[in-house]
């Protein structure tokens, strides 16, 4: 078993290792899922096979020296040997190879479940969300919020609440599903979205913004112009770069690139059903459904809702819409 356990152990360094090298894709999901199901074999071996064997021992040894103590009375020997706590102790305890696994599984159980099926940490990487969200943001995700869903395999258990317009969603990247991706959904199935000249309309209504005063990006030292849209339920804000032009250059060929017309002035999409249309909030600074289409239904992770942590501002941690 130690040799065996070795082995496991070494595949999990070596998938990890191979994973932050850049090697391999990795997928936390299945990782966490098989060391939970390891470990759980593990646990459920020490605690109905290999603690019951050590207690047998333990047991043996106790009645070995009691049988000791009585030969030695009969011969009218009174002093005997004290208890050997020390070798009890030898034999109770848990050998390394258990320790690493069966030793680890309450916790790896309890992680795999609050990540699978309640909340999932992230951390922001890029500035696409600006305003909303900044760089090096730390959030919580909701994953039940749209219906539970298995890991790994993301089929949807429960129906959960329904997708909303303005909602910031984690879902996985379309042309790269081994990748999240946070944006706002701005179109739900059968909706007409235009976006042209910087002015997003939702089913040929303009969506009602107010003008706010310039925002400064501290991640590129710049001001930017500064507007609140009222998209779903309540207002958030977004930031636009006069600098960069309405044109959307470079649009991918995507499943369903033929619902979307495209022109100098942006473009506009009918969106599949089953399938949302998301944009970032730092608006001409976003790689989101202008370029590579629509995100279905299926690859949905949760609603974000929370910033936890940020180390280098904490007044950003709080709820955010």
């Amino acid at each position: 078993m130690q040799f065996l356990t070795s082995l496991v152990l070494a595949a999990f360094v070596g998938y990890a290792g191979s994973w932050y090298l850049g090697f391999i894709e990795g997928n936390f999901a299945l990782l966490l899922l098989m060391a939970t199901v390891v470990t759980g074999v593990y646990w459920l071996a020490e605690r109905f096979y290999f603690l019951p064997q050590r207690q047998k021992a333990v047991l043996q040894l106790e009645a070995e020296t009691a049988q000791r103590r009585a030969e030695l009375s009969k011969m009218g020997i009174d002093k005997v040997e004290p208890d050997n706590e020390e070798a009890r102790s030898k034999l109770l305890m848990q050998p390394w190879w258990l320790d690493w696994t069966a030793g680890l599984f309450p916790v790896i159980v309890v992680v795999f479940v609050l990540r699978s099926f309640l909340f999932e940490p992230f951390k922001i990487p890029s500035g696409s969300m600006i305003p909303t969200l900044h760089i090096g943001d730390l959030i919580l995700v909701n994953k039940f919020h749209y219906g539970i869903r298995l890991p790994v395999a993301n089929t949807k258990l429960t129906d959960g609440q329904p997708v909303q317009r303005g909602d910031v969603m984690v879902f996985r990247y379309p042309p790269k599903p081994s990748v999240d991706y946070i944006k706002r959904v701005v179109g739900l199935p059968g909706d007409e979205v235009s976006y042209l000249n910087k002015k997003l309309s939702i089913n040929g209504k303009p969506l009602p913004i107010q003008p706010l005063p310039d925002f400064f990006d501290d991640s590129t030292m710049r001001y930017f112009k500064h507007r609140s849209e009222q998209l779903g339920a309540k207002p958030h804000q977004i930031i636009l770069d006069d600098e960069r032009h309405s044109f959307i250059p470079g649009a991918d060929s995507f499943v369903g690139r033929e619902n979307c017309n495209y022109t100098v002035e942006g473009v506009t999409c009918k969106v599949p059903e089953g399938h949302y249309f998301m944009m970032g909030d730092n608006r001409d600074n976003s790689l989101d459904s202008r370029y590579w289409g629509f995100v279905p239904d299926a690859t949905i992770v949760g609603k974000a809702f929370f910033v936890w942590m940020n180390f280098g501002n904490l007044k950003r941690i709080g709820a955010f819409d």
